[in-house]
């Protein structure tokens, strides 16, 4: 059997040659031999019927498994569900089928079509978080106009007043705002469409646009904001290292919005800057005033006469139980109004805790008293001596006093030998020094007057004392100083 590089020696030289026996001598071999590769290379090649792969009867099976996953599934996790069906192959086989699907999957799941921005049109806005900074991105879609912002958090008020500001910048109003399904700016979802919350829908109106909101769990249908958050962490964000402040981070965000709103922008080949200039001519006018801060949620009072915000509860007053409350943060602060007028006022609180004032409950916070319900005649014969007996009563049961109620009729038959009077002395007197039982209270009645009456310590003593001289240190040297 020649080689490959034999035989096409041999078809070189009978090319040039055109003789079998020529082109035999000239390589060494016989002329049977160079008639037999000149014929073999003159017939068409012969296709091989694929070899079956022990992969083809679970390719069904693999491929709803893609298809139903967005081919997010590992092979590592198709194999035991392909081993349940009865596939015997190796991993390595299912990997390069799985591989396959997944190729074949991404050219017919989903069909591209390049967006056609127009004129005025749209502005997209979303957030992006790094560092533990949180950061706003707009894009005008036309024009390509990008404007980013840093703030503390993604409230429903921070969010308005960063758009405002953008539309200022812009200065115009598009005709659709294209959010993420942001839940500040959701209020609900019915049959998957996104009903704006109040605070929202009271702020387009005042500015003239319609609020619209992405597929959800769909990035790609806001691709071109989606780029920029991007693009600012890599470009702004991460080469500065983090700022300081807030407001050092939008300085530095304003220089560089300036920087790549003036430069040619690769997608369009066109400066932002300039394109904005004439997109501006169709972008409705702004309002002459901002609107006032609209509530960021709505809450009813419930009957604890508290609203819960973020997980967290605030107090109100009582008259407002039952009703509803408009709820605003402004400077780390929660306020509560009812049409316009405040009510009440609260820092910030995290997820869980509680924020309360004395004055919407009419008392400060006092641990619980149990009432005395005395049945028994010897509980009645006590607790009749007043308020020092219930005292004692409450104190000999926090102590664990043995056999209380025993000891309490023991004590109160003491009246008949000895008065009311002196058993109250004995009664406070033991409630000072905790002694609980009868025969302790028995034993200061029989002390009398003997035993010693501790007092409250007075004023401190003044005594004007006599001037003393005061002598220098040099009058105790032993020898003279120079």
């Amino acid at each position: 059997m020649k080689s490959a590089r034999e035989q096409l020696d041999i078809l070189t030289a009978y090319a040039e040659l055109g003789s079998y026996r020529a082109a035999a001598v000239l390589c060494g071999t016989t002329h049977k031999t160079v008639r037999r590769v000149v014929e073999r290379r003159s017939r068409p090649p012969q296709e091989r019927a694929p070899r079956p792969k022990s992969t083809d009867p679970y390719l069904p099976l693999i491929t709803e498994r893609v298809r139903t996953t967005d081919g997010r599934i590992s092979a590592k996790r198709l194999l035991p569900l392909c081993r349940a069906a009865g596939y015997a192959g190796s991993p390595r086989h299912l990997r390069r089928a799985v591989a396959e699907a997944k190729a074949a999957h991404k050219t017919s799941r989903r069909v591209y079509r390049p967006w056609a921005p127009v004129p005025g049109e749209h502005l997209v806005i979303d957030w992006g978080s790094e560092a533990g900074l949180h950061v706003f991105c707009a894009v005008l879609a036309w024009s390509r106009i990008r404007f980013v912002r840093f703030a503390a958090d993604e409230s429903q008020a921070t969010t308005l007043r960063l758009l405002a500001e953008c539309l200022e910048t812009i200065g115009g109003v598009p005709a659709v705002v294209l959010a993420d399904r942001m839940g500040c700016l959701k209020g609900g979802v019915v049959a998957n469409v996104v009903v704006p919350a109040p605070g929202y829908v009271a702020f387009a109106a005042h500015y003239g646009f319609r609020p619209d909101f992405c597929e959800a769990a769909d990035p790609e249908s806001k691709g071109v904001v989606e780029h920029l958050v991007g693009y600012a962490k890599r470009d702004l964000l991460v080469p500065a290292g983090g700022w300081s402040t807030t407001e050092e981070a939008n300085a530095a965000a304003q220089a560089w919005c300036a920087e790549v709103n003036g430069q040619v922008h690769s997608e369009i080949a066109a400066v932002p800057a300039a394109r904005l200039l004439t997109e501006r001519a169709v972008l409705r006018p702004l309002p002459s005033l901002r609107p006032a801060p609209a509530p960021t949620a709505v809450r009813t009072v419930d009957r604890l006469r508290t609203v819960r915000f973020a997980s967290a509860r605030y107090s109100v007053p009582g008259p407002f139980i039952g009703q509803r409350v408009d709820l605003a943060v402004r400077g780390g602060e929660l306020v509560i109004s009812q049409r316009g007028a405040e009510i009440a006022r609260h820092r910030l609180v995290g997820p869980g805790e509680l924020s309360l004032e004395d004055a919407h409950y009419g008392r400060s916070a006092t641990p619980p008293r149990r009432a005395l319900r005395p049945r028994t005649p010897e509980e009645l014969a006590f607790l009749a001596l007043g308020p020092l007996a219930e005292a004692f009563l409450r104190q000999a049961a926090a102590a664990g006093t043995p056999r209380l109620a025993t000891e309490l009729g023991a004590i109160a038959d003491l009246e008949r030998a000895y008065g009311r009077e002196p058993l109250l002395a004995a009664l406070e007197r033991a409630l000072r020094y905790r002694r609980f039982r009868a025969q302790d209270v028995r034993a200061i009645l029989a002390a009398g007057s003997g035993v010693s009456r501790p007092t409250e310590p007075g004023a401190p003593l003044a005594i004007a004392l006599p001037a003393v001289p005061v002598r220098p240190l040099a009058a105790y040297a032993l020898e003279p100083t120079p």
